[in-house]
């Protein structure tokens, strides 16, 4: 992994917040592989990584408000923080800096062609004893990695102003409704997307851009090769960072965990949906943007989300006979935690986050979210809402309702990969949203009218 890199945001440091103006500081460190090692997102590969294409990374953005509250998102070139990974190094923040989890977004950009991480969807890769070890090793520097890199952004705060408009741009496609193998005929396209492109722009003191965050809704997908590569978030942050020398671009992922980039399969198409994103940044700061002011909000529940009736012993080993060999070492291990005389896991504590920067709402949501939950989000608190996905914890996927009746991948058959016995009860919807209102109305961000 290389060096920690910060950008520099114009005017002089100061140790505190200045009257009146957010404080900002950003940072950044290069987290490709230095060792042959198992990329993660895929069933099918057979071999180690070979090569990059581009590096991966790992960036931080830290803010303080006029009343010194402060806060920090990171992003990650990686297919996902998982809850014990995510944990640890939430808790080291809060220890060395005193960030409580309300005030700690992790989010990955899930790309499918980054590094295996540790404790993420293990049985899915056919680890030998050294290449568990190899992933171990990486993750345990990550974890370092990620702390000093916090630190690093915060030891480098200065004054900025923040702003956010929305872009747009339709390269994703809802994988559940339109066939892969017929895209190019397809004219009809069917099914909930969401293809705004929602940008926060931090400035300096002499009003140069110092870093552009960004979103979309759409899996990492494009390519399934064996080079280390941030997928099209990977090029669209290269093209952004071309355009604004020295500024530090990071992308979230959104609710796109039924959404493809499609078509798809070629580094030549990773490279344009890249630019495309760039491109709907580039159009969103020509636009009128909304200045916020210096005020942060900050909220955190883990609500706790219900399975329905795990399955018998019996009945994991008869799925153990027929199943997929990732899904068959699931079921392997599920059963040996039953002859160990513990029980199966009947619910799980999900992440919820709220923050307010100024009155620009931003939810983050743990897990594989589907579409129709930015879709809600948005109708709920407005349509420049920033929802991610993929944020603090990689557990499984999030259905809708809608999903959770009609089964398939998402809805039912990925369970057993992320080790999760069940499939959700169908109050999962629910319960999500209604923790999203509790914490909207803790801060003031419910419209008026509006009840949780």
């Amino acid at each position: 992994m290389g060096t920690i890199m910060m950008a520099l945001l114009g005017g002089s440091m100061l140790c505190g917040a200045a009257d009146g103006v957010w404080m900002a500081g950003v940072a950044r460190a290069d987290i490709t592989p230095q060792e042959p090692m198992w990329l993660a997102g895929y069933a099918a590969r057979d071999r180690e990584a070979e090569g990059a294409l581009h590096p991966l990374w790992i960036k931080a953005l830290a803010l303080r408000d006029a009343a010194g509250n402060q806060a920090v998102l990171v992003t990650a070139d990686i297919l996902g923080f998982p809850k014990a990974m995510s944990d640890r190094i939430r808790d080291r923040l809060r220890d060395r800096l005193g960030l409580e989890r309300a005030a700690i977004i992790l989010n990955a950009s899930h790309t499918h062609s980054g590094p295996v991480i540790n404790e993420s969807l293990m049985c899915m890769y056919p680890l030998d004893s050294q290449g568990i070890e190899k992933v171990k090793r990486y993750s345990d520097a990550l974890e370092d990695r990620v702390v000093s890199l916090v630190e690093a952004a915060f030891a480098d705060m200065r004054p900025a102003q923040l702003a956010s408009a929305n872009g747009v741009t339709r390269f994703a496609v809802n994988r559940r409704n339109n066939k892969e193998a017929e895209i190019l005929d397809t004219y009809d396209f069917k099914g909930p997307v969401d293809h705004a492109v929602p940008v926060l722009r931090v400035t300096g003191a002499d009003g140069a851009v110092a870093a552009l965050v960004f979103g979309y809704a759409c899996h990492g997908t494009v390519l399934s090769g064996y080079e280390w590569c941030g997928d099209y978030p990977g090029y669209a942050q290269i093209a952004i960072e071309a355009a604004h020398p020295g500024a530090t671009a990071l992308f979230f992922a959104g609710c796109g965990a039924d959404q493809n980039p499609l078509p798809r399969r070629s580094v030549a198409l990773a490279e344009q949906y890249g630019k495309e994103l760039a491109a709907a940044v580039e159009r969103a700061l020509a636009d009128p943007m909304r200045a916020f002011d210096p005020v942060l909000q900050t909220a955190y529940i883990e609500q706790e989300l219900l399975l329905e009736t795990p399955p018998t012993r019996d009945q994991l080993v008869a799925y153990a006979k027929t199943a997929a060999p990732h899904n068959r070492n699931a079921a392997e291990a599920m059963i040996a935690q039953l002859d160990a005389g513990q029980s199966l896991r009947t619910s799980y504590p999900y992440p919820v986050q709220l923050w307010r920067l100024g009155e620009q709402n931003v939810v983050a949501l743990g897990g594989e979210v589907v579409v129709d939950y930015a879709i809600f989000i948005k109708r709920l608190l407005g349509r420049d809402t920033f929802v991610m996905g993929f944020s603090n914890d990689l557990m499984s996927y999030i259905p809708s309702v809608r999903v959770l009746n009609e089964g398939g991948y998402e809805g039912e058959t990925a369970q057993m990969e992320y080790g999760m016995p069940a499939k959700w009860r169908n109050d999962v919807e629910r319960r999500v949203l209604d923790t999203v209102k509790e914490l909207a109305a803790r801060l003031g961000a419910l419209p008026r009218g509006e009840t949780p």
